[in-house]
């Protein structure tokens, strides 16, 4: 049986000469792997078919059957290992929290444990007679969070 452990296995020792970090290995009960890795400079196709065929000759169709499909982390997949957060300091980001809070801001620092968040919010201010834009720089733990994906902006 093809197990994540022993994808990751396979996957880990080849990409860190590459300067690639593996996001997420997906194996499903029919043996669909799907590998997902991504980079500071981004993935191109031929690092992808690279590893994809690298992975595949290190399985042995002949005891198992298996799809595989090797690519870059997209836009639209959540960020999941700190490597990815990261590299996407200060783009702006949707965070949902375990809670259901939701937060949108700019990814402003990282560490092991979770990441900053500057986010705008509207605030009486003493002394004014309208709300003002206020910066507010939040702290989130990653045991907190249920997704965090980038907002794609076309400006």
């Amino acid at each position: 049986m093809i197990t994540k452990e022993w994808i990751e296995s396979i996957v880990n020792p080849t990409i860190e000469e590459e300067g690639i970090f593996l996001v997420d290995v997906t194996v499903s009960p029919s043996n669909q792997i799907s590998v997902f890795i991504d980079s500071e400079k981004g993935v191109t196709i031929d690092q992808c078919i690279a590893l994809s065929k690298h992975v595949e000759q290190s399985l042995n169709r002949d005891e198992e059957d298996f799809e595989l499909e090797v690519s870059s982390a997209g836009l639209d997949l959540p960020l999941k290992v700190l490597k990815q957060y990261t590299k996407n300091k200060g783009r702006t980001v949707n965070v949902v929290l375990k809670n259901g809070q939701k937060l949108t801001g700019v990814l402003a620092d990282t560490n092991d444990e979770g990441f900053e968040l500057e986010i705008e919010k509207n605030v009486i201010v003493e002394g004014k007679k309208r709300k003002q834009l206020v910066n507010e720089t939040v702290a989130l733990k990653f045991i907190d969070i249920k997704s965090t994906k980038i907002v794609v902006s076309f400006r």
